[in-house]
């Protein structure tokens, strides 16, 4: 299941505090703060959507994620290569490493990882 843009960005916010009250998550954001019930309702969505939970303290919620952020980008990736690249990772690869102008080490970097990958993979 995706996330909207704004489910997103608020997602961010409890990735990066792991546990976190309403009023840390409003002060996450930049000025102008969004309403309180404009977040309300967005974590309401994303706890339907099963990104969310929360513990009750008193009158007050922590929410923490259900979701790993590595976990939700993969999939993305993973569907991004299915509909746009015929499912193929190289078709991606190769947009990827010549659309976004990469910098010659920027690309040695790559390879390195890349490597280590396939390092990995044969052991």
């Amino acid at each position: 299941m995706k996330l909207s843009k704004a489910e997103e960005q608020l997602m961010e916010l409890i990735w990066r505090q792991e546990k976190v009250f309403m009023k840390d998550l409003i002060d996450g954001y930049p000025d102008p703060k969004p309403a309180t019930t404009t977040l309300a309702t967005l974590l309401k969505r994303m706890q339907d959507k099963g990104f969310v939970a929360y513990t009750l303290f008193g009158n007050s919620r922590q929410y923490y994620p259900l979701v790993k952020k590595a976990d939700y980008f993969s999939k993305h990736v993973k569907g991004m290569i299915k509909d746009f690249f015929n499912n193929s990772p190289a078709q991606f690869a190769s947009f990827f490493t010549t659309a976004t102008n990469l910098t010659a080490a920027e690309l040695e970097e790559l390879k390195k990882i890349v490597d280590q990958e396939i390092k990995k993979k044969k052991k």
